[in-house]
């Protein structure tokens, strides 16, 4: 996804300096650490990991009147991992088992496609991930090459000098800006010497330490146990036979000698269970997620689903349409469970409002899979909101992840309004540029309010209304039609109190049609 507004020299006869030049603007260490590590060039520049990372917003502010009380996100970070505790056998006893030590990560990607200011935003974003795990971002390197290699992936000279700067900075953490294979995740833990996870591990962490319900819990377990299943790696004497055919005298004797299992055939056979049982579940769950959405179908009250990036504002905007005080987080994934909440239009027509987990680029299939029937609520709705941040360094690119995730589970032919959030602190250029772009659009701030009125309008006029027309006289004993008329399956058009009855003109909808036609009145 190539971003046009970028500066320097970007074409792919760059040389090895305009690369390394490329690569200081982002990739930086703080002061403290660049005492330590040279790899960036001098002390004095300023990059992403001085701070916090650009993918994540800026403002000061980070919540409005509208998004109440925020006392999940108390708990949360009451939970935080406290930097400077180990989790060293003898260290236990001494802290609370839940403050772990601060990760501390050093990053590393491939560019080997798109610009350098591609380049620079995928590792901008996979900061703010690492960030959002609770990890410290020291340092990171971007090598530049035609494909990754199969072995260690960065080559194994880059990787020995991942493993020099590792040493510098006293990293404890290696995370790739890719998915790695099982063999090149082992090759590279065996050079660097510390743990190395890849990207998709990282958004799967992420998940698991915001997945609140019960079904958004075993949807992220399901996803980990298939991401892990292949990745088992056996250590020392866990892959040695259990009662093996020649154990010697320390065997089990007569009768027990054969093949045997080694312990990570064990794993593997417990893990297909356990994902056996965990899609049992998720089925187990579907019916009462079905029953609430035919109860909305038969009433036939209107959809509409908030769908984003993550971090676009998802949630912010939610609360600002609704009052719902769901949880407000400036990070990534911040919010998994869908949340439906009931709003009504300037002119009294009821609809439902979901807010959906986010999305990201190269969102890991295991997720989507896992996640298919939540995401289910977007394919059935009848308007989407597509939230994109208009502050962020790629706007363009966020809005093609959503639509790629939006073809998969089959929505991309539902109605889309883009919603460009954040313009309070956006580029006016880049808003015009989106403008121009995407024509179907609202400019919004969820914290400030501004261009709300505008989107409520817009929402009103592309949800689906009642399209039969009526003119009705109802006794005045029977209120109750009356008082079910001015619900959501229909729309007054004008109404007038008679001696006869209460004469109405109205819309309504098929099913409520049939019910009041006893009560029309025919020219």
């Amino acid at each position: 996804m190539t971003n046009s507004q970028h500066s320097g020299p970007h074409d792919n006869d760059m040389d090895e300096a305009q690369i390394q030049a490329a690569i200081e603007r982002i990739l930086a260490s703080d002061h403290s650490v660049a005492d330590k590590s040279k790899h960036f060039g001098a002390p004095e520049h300023e990059g992403i990991f001085s701070g916090r990372a650009q993918a994540l917003s800026n403002q000061t502010r980070e919540h409005s009147s509208f998004d109440g009380a925020q006392e999940d996100l108390a708990e949360r970070r009451a939970l935080r991992r406290v930097a400077g505790l180990s989790t060293e056998l003898e260290d236990v006893t001494e802290v609370e088992y839940r403050q772990l030590r601060l990760e501390r990560v050093v990053l590393a990607g491939i560019w080997n496609e798109g610009t350098a200011q591609d380049a620079e935003n995928s590792l901008r974003e996979l900061a703010a991930l690492a960030e959002t795990a609770g990890s410290e971002v020291l340092d990171g390197i971007v090598q530049r090459r035609a494909k990754p290699d199969p072995g260690t992936f960065l080559g194994s000279g880059k990787a020995m000098e991942l493993r020099e700067i590792v040493a510098a900075t006293g990293a404890d953490t290696v995370i790739i800006d890719s998915e790695l294979s099982p063999s090149q995740r082992r090759a590279l833990e065996d050079v660097v010497k510390v743990k190395v996870i890849d990207r998709t591990a990282l958004i799967l962490d992420i998940f698991a330490q915001h997945a609140k319900s019960h079904e958004g819990r075993a949807q992220v377990e399901l996803a980990q146990l298939e991401y892990l299943l292949p990745r088992l790696r056996g250590w020392g004497d866990s892959m040695s036979r259990q009662a093996g055919g020649r154990v010697g005298a320390a065997g089990g004797g007569i009768g027990s000698r054969g093949p045997g299992e080694t312990k990570i055939e064990l794993d593997r056979r417990r893990i297909r269970d356990r994902m056996a049982k965990l899609r049992k579940e998720i089925k187990g769950m579907l019916p009462a997620r079905e029953a609430k959405r035919a109860n909305r179908k038969r009433n036939e009250v209107p959809s509409v689903a908030i769908v984003g990036y993550t971090n676009a504002g998802k949630s912010s905007l939610l609360n600002r349409l609704t009052q719902a005080g769901v949880l407000v987080e400036n990070a990534l994934f911040a919010t998994l469970d869908p949340t439906v909440r009931q709003a009504e239009t300037g002119d009294g027509l009821n609809y439902t409002l979901t807010d959906t987990v986010g999305f990201v680029k190269s969102l890991p299939t295991q997720l989507v899979e896992a996640f298919r029937s939540t995401l289910e609520e977007i394919a059935d709705s009848d308007l989407i909101l597509h939230v994109v941040d208009a502050a962020h360094p790629d706007p363009e690119g966020q809005i093609q992840a959503v639509r790629t995730v939006l073809n998969d589970i089959d929505a991309r032919n539902i109605p889309e309004i883009i919603v460009l959030n954040k313009a309070d602190v956006a580029d006016p250029f880049v808003v015009e540029r989106l403008r121009q772009r995407e024509p179907n659009h609202v400019i919004v701030s969820a914290r400030t309010g501004d261009g709300i009125e505008e989107l409520l309008q817009k929402i009103s006029a592309a949800i689906p209304r009642p399209s039969i027309q009526l003119e009705l006289m109802i006794p005045y004993d029977r209120g109750d039609v009356v008082n079910k008329l001015h619900g959501a399956e229909a729309e007054i058009l004008a109404i007038e109190h008679t001696e006869n009855g209460t004469r109405m003109m109205v819309k309504v909808r098929e099913g409520m049609a049939a019910e009041v036609e006893q009560f029309s009145i025919h020219g």
